[in-house]
């Protein structure tokens, strides 16, 4: 009797893991490789960032999420190039799975457009380590800054630049301006941390570009509100240890965090097929590789035009439609019927600023305010895998909410605050 068909799922973000849950019950034997051995759900890192939540509360053990589905397996490995040719991807330690069906997943990673100097200057927000990294520079400033007795030191270390008004910058912004004016005041003695500056850098004429213009000018708004100074058609040119430069311009900064670009993981390059110029693969429609119909690109590192020529974009709801096609597309051939294209169920777009506020597209329907901060809250419940992360993460939100408090200030990592240059404290 032969093996069932093998199919090897690379990535366990959104699009892999539902990919692997929607095979399940099927004739196949599933193997999804991560580098990581935890799903993480990126849309709430900017709160782990934050110190609203902790790592654990978005991210859940893949072999648990799997561990009641029979037919699959998971192993923790990085994948560094796929031969088509011999159905094989190749892992960091140089050894071989053989696949006959393979769904890539392998998602984005930080592009600072050339850049790449700027990297060590201006994290970016991508995974655990990245979060927990923007919270330490975060929190280190204003300790640095409780010792500090040179006036433009001290404004200095207060000073935070986000470069990218995309969602991300948004509600990074927004949740630092937040804690700096409502939730440490109390906390310090020498510094009056409602001074904390916080800046917002767009390339282009206005925040969240792809959201409609009357959003973006209400986004704009309750970030103002919350002393966010936001530039618009502001390119940077030049980002230091303490300094951002845009054009002429030098703004001091202790701090500069990125949200601004993404380019596709290098694994899709050693595919052999067309990339786009953020490096995505460009996939037949349903999905599939030209010329190799058992290789599925999806979620962030396809490139899948939908009816208007635009690509599918690289959202949650997207990642997830397109991993559960994949696992009907396989079915499909199992059971010999014929292939269909890819049809995206726009969902709407959401994105929130800070307590009580966010904005909302759902079809049609335009809203902001609490409203939409609701809705936001719900949704992201709702996509949170397990019940344990649920329950943690409302009642943590409803606390803050509450309270104004956040719980997770803690700053981790060797380097100490002396990294900052704070003067000793004088006698």
């Amino acid at each position: 009797m032969s093996k069932p068909p093998h199919v090897v799922i690379v990535g366990g973000g959104f699009a892999g893991l539902y990919c692997a849950r929607k095979l399940r019950g099927a004739p196949v034997r599933i193997s999804l490789i991560d580098r990581r051995n935890f799903h993480l759900f990126q849309p709430l890192l900017y709160q782990v960032a934050t110190a609203s939540l902790s790592p654990a509360d978005i991210a859940s053990p893949i072999r648990t999420v799997l561990r009641k589905q029979g037919n699959a397996q998971v192993w923790m490995g990085e994948v560094k190039k796929v031969d088509r040719d011999r159905r094989e991807i190749v892992l960091a330690d140089g050894s071989r799975v053989h696949y006959d069906y393979l769904v890539l997943a392998t998602g984005v990673t930080h592009s600072y457009f050339g850049n790449d100097e700027w990297a060590g200057h201006a994290p970016g927000l991508k995974t655990v380590d990245d979060a927990t990294e923007i919270r330490r520079r975060f929190l280190l400033a204003f300790e640095a800054a409780e010792r500090e007795a040179d006036p433009e030191a001290r404004r200095r270390l207060l000073t935070f630049v986000i470069v990218g008004a995309g969602p991300t910058g948004v509600e990074l912004a927004g949740a630092m301006a937040e804690i700096a004016r409502q939730v440490m005041p109390m906390d310090f003695r020498a510094i009056d941390t409602t001074t904390t500056r916080i800046l917002l850098l767009e390339g282009v004429d206005r925040v969240l570009p792809t959201y409609p213009p009357e959003l973006s000018r209400k986004a704009q708004s309750h970030l103002e509100a919350l002393g966010v100074e936001v530039r618009t058609n502001a390119r940077v040119t030049e980002i230091g240890n303490e300094h951002v430069a845009i054009g002429e311009e030098r703004i001091e900064a202790g701090n500069t965090f990125w949200a601004a670009g993404v380019a596709a993981s290098e694994v899709g390059a050693t595919l052999g097929a067309k990339l786009d110029e953020a490096g995505r693969v460009r996939v037949e429609p349903d999905g599939s590789l030209p010329g190799s119909p058992e290789v599925f690109v999806v979620g962030d590192l396809a490139n899948l035009p939908q009816e208007d020529g635009s690509p599918v974009p690289g959202v949650a709801p997207a990642a997830i439609q397109m991993g559960k096609h994949a696992a009907r597309m396989i079915l499909r051939d199992l059971e010999g019927d014929a292939r269909e294209p890819f049809r995206y169920v726009d969902k709407g777009d959401l994105a929130t600023i800070g307590r009580a506020a966010a904005v909302a597209r759902l079809g049609r329907v335009k809203l902001s305010g609490f409203i939409a901060w609701f809705i936001w809250v719900v949704v992201h419940i709702l996509y949170l895998i397990g019940f344990r992360n649920r329950a943690l993460v409302m009642l943590q939100w409803a606390w803050a909410y509450l309270t104004y408090q956040r719980g997770i200030r803690l700053i981790t990592g060797d380097r100490q605050v002396e990294l900052y240059r704070a003067r000793e404290i004088e006698e």
